[in-house]
């Protein structure tokens, strides 16, 4: 579908509602996937649940790292996400939630915006239910902890590395 085309059908659709679809969002179908948005942000349904109910939450403002957003896109963020959290409760009795986001190619973002995935858990669902860092993201195997001297000496590294 072309751009301009695309741009009159978000308007029709979206005709009386005061938050139009973001326009870099070019998938008509996320209007009829959406579970609710406010004034930055908008909540909708992935096309790839890993678990019934896996919604997305996102800035209407195209930005590709959470160190972009504006305090208020936070803010909107994070309000929707507990009011997707208390839909997700009554609809699907969710016991639990597994949030996340990917941040650059190397750690699995695959769509240039940033975006929340809230994961509905409950007794008897699938997926990955022991979450182990380790194991589940970059480090499999087991390891050590860490001697406190070196964290100590990381820690001092970061606390030094000012921000300009």
């Amino acid at each position: 579908m072309n751009k301009i085309l695309f741009t009159l059908l978000c308007v029709i659709m979206t005709a009386g509602q005061a938050n139009p679809l973001p326009s870099f969002i070019n998938d008509p179908t996320i209007g009829e996937r959406t579970v609710a948005e406010n004034g930055l942000a908008i909540a909708f349904l992935g096309k790839m649940p890993i678990v019934l109910g896996h919604t997305l939450i996102c800035p209407k403002r195209e930005v590709a790292k959470s160190e972009d957003l504006s305090r208020q896109e936070w803010r909107d963020i994070l309000d929707l996400k507990e009011v997707v959290c208390k839909k997700l409760k009554r609809a699907f009795q969710a016991e639990g939630f597994n949030f996340a986001w990917n941040e650059g190619e190397l750690a699995g973002q695959s769509v240039a915006h940033f975006h929340l995935h809230v994961l509905p858990r409950k007794t008897g669902d699938v997926g990955v239910l022991e979450y182990e860092p380790r194991m589940f993201l970059y480090r499999p195997g087991t390891r050590d902890l860490s001697p406190q001297e070196e964290l100590a000496s990381i820690a001092t590294l970061l606390r030094a590395a000012n921000m300009p």
